[in-house]
């Protein structure tokens, strides 16, 4: 079932949909273990990365957390609670753990920056190997909001084993 938007115009895709149709393309086991263990790793890198970007002064004085890397978090939980509030709750844990995440990479010797840029490229060799061994193109070319669904369809398997619905 395709939902309308506000103006009817735009139809856009149920939550199982867009599950359903990432999935086609992470079948092999191998490649769902490299995205488990690849995707928290980007999700991480990327916030950390905008986290180094320099920020308007105004928005430090607001909070020492609030920068692109955070309002990144905030406009991704958002675009989850349309998909799904119950799946959008548990984006928002997630977004917890990367800042704690990203707050640790902080205390690292190096600048954030070059880790999660090592971190970023390593984590996207991954992913390719992933789909290198199942024989299929990432979804994100056919549609790059798929770039936001990857987390997701990781938190869905979470919430199948747990019992929870979305």
């Amino acid at each position: 079932m395709v939902r309308s938007s506000l103006l009817g115009c735009v139809r856009m895709k149920t939550v199982q949909q867009w599950l359903a149709e990432y999935g086609e393309s992470h079948q092999n086991e191998t490649n769902k273990l490299l995205h488990w263990i690849c995707v928290p790793i980007i999700v991480v890198s990327l916030v950390g990365l905008l986290w180094s970007l320099p920020v308007p002064q105004g928005m430090r004085e607001i909070s020492p957390l609030l920068n692109w890397g955070t309002l990144l978090l905030v406009f991704g939980v958002l675009y989850y609670l349309r998909l799904s509030t119950s799946l959008a709750l548990g984006m928002l844990v997630f977004s917890v753990l990367v800042t704690l995440c990203v707050l640790a990479l902080t205390h690292l010797p190096w600048p954030l920056w070059a880790v999660c840029a090592t971190l970023f490229i390593v984590a996207w060799i991954g992913q390719f190997v992933g789909h290198h061994v199942e024989g299929k193109r990432p979804s994100f070319l056919q549609d790059v909001q798929f770039l936001m669904i990857g987390p997701l369809w990781l938190l869905s398997f979470l919430y199948r084993r747990l019992g929870i619905r979305y």
